[in-house]
């Protein structure tokens, strides 16, 4: 059956000449409008959310990107495409194997030969969420299946994959034994290694173990300084703001970021943006032109 196709661009609501910004940009945008926090119990929010971050993730790949436009709904096989690790190296242990039945390196090392032909590797995509509370996420492969009729033919197999609390984009999850059977007698299954990507999230932004987010303020809480709430992802925390705080200014909120291996955890940074009213009221314009008269302060000099 062939693959369902999904627009990614009509997702992102942007031209197939879109750049890299405007991709970036579209995709934050939709991300706060859809985000599960935003709208709790909401499940056309979730699936919608889901939908935007499957686009985002491909067209923010160079790679990823190309091959969609290429082959559309044929650019991968499945869901999350798993591969031997000897895929994508030029092909040419492929043709040796189809003359002689094994790699030019099987005389030397041929079960570590063997054991490395029916490893697995595969990516699966969780939220920020995720990465910060740990847990489960199911994940279905399609994967290539050499006992299927003596041909080898793609079946698919389901995992729960565990994912401790903190762990970091680009980190790799082995499962032993969960590889594609190596179809030799008396050699065990190969391994599937899980390469975890962290979906980039509308409000914050990772820093290695930190997090860090902007904060918009006006320009009476940085002048005279303020107590805010500061969002964070277990909750809210209540920050002092300090009087003559400038904008781009970076707050450290500490062991408030994300869980770190020693059982301890990173901090929030916090960047302060100084916004402005788009609109006055009349008594607001009367006090800012009061003020402009008053004072002494030059942003220029």
């Amino acid at each position: 059956m062939a693959a369902r196709y999904s627009d990614y661009y009509k997702t992102l609501g942007v031209r197939r000449s879109a750049t890299a910004d405007e991709i970036h940009d579209a995709f934050r945008r939709l991300a706060r409008k859809f985000h599960p926090d935003v709208n709790p119990g909401n499940k056309k929010a979730e699936e919608k959310f889901k939908a935007v971050t499957e686009a985002y993730e491909i067209l923010s790949d160079s790679g990823k990107r190309r091959r969609y436009d290429m082959f559309g709904s044929e650019w991968k096989a499945g869901p999350v495409k798993a591969e031997s690790p000897d895929e994508g190296r030029g092909g040419f242990g492929g043709f040796f194997g189809s003359l002689f039945g094994r790699s030019p390196k099987a005389a030397h090392a041929p079960e570590e030969a063997s054991r490395r032909s029916s490893d697995i590797k595969a990516d699966v995509t969780i939220t920020l969420e995720q990465a910060f509370r740990g847990g489960s996420t199911a994940v279905a492969l399609r994967i290539p299946d050499p006992h299927a009729g003596g041909a080898a033919r793609l079946t698919t197999r389901k995992y729960d994959i565990k994912i401790p609390p903190g762990i970091r984009d680009g980190a790799q999850i082995r499962l032993a034994g969960q590889g594609r059977p190596s179809g030799e007698k008396r050699a065990s299954p190969g391994d599937l290694y899980i390469r975890v990507h962290i979906a980039p999230h509308p409000v914050f932004r990772l820093r290695g173990g930190d997090i860090e987010i902007d904060l918009a303020v006006s320009p009476w809480e940085a002048a005279l300084g303020a107590k805010i709430t500061v969002p964070a992802l277990d909750g809210s925390v209540e920050m002092t703001l300090p009087a003559g705080s400038p904008s781009g200014q970076r707050l450290r909120l500490r062991g408030r970021g994300m869980p770190l291996a020693n059982g301890g955890r990173g901090d929030q940074l916090v960047v302060l943006k100084i916004v402005v009213p788009e609109t006055l009221s009349a008594r607001e314009r009367e006090l800012f032109e009061q003020l402009a008269r008053d004072s002494s302060f030059n942003p220029r000099p």
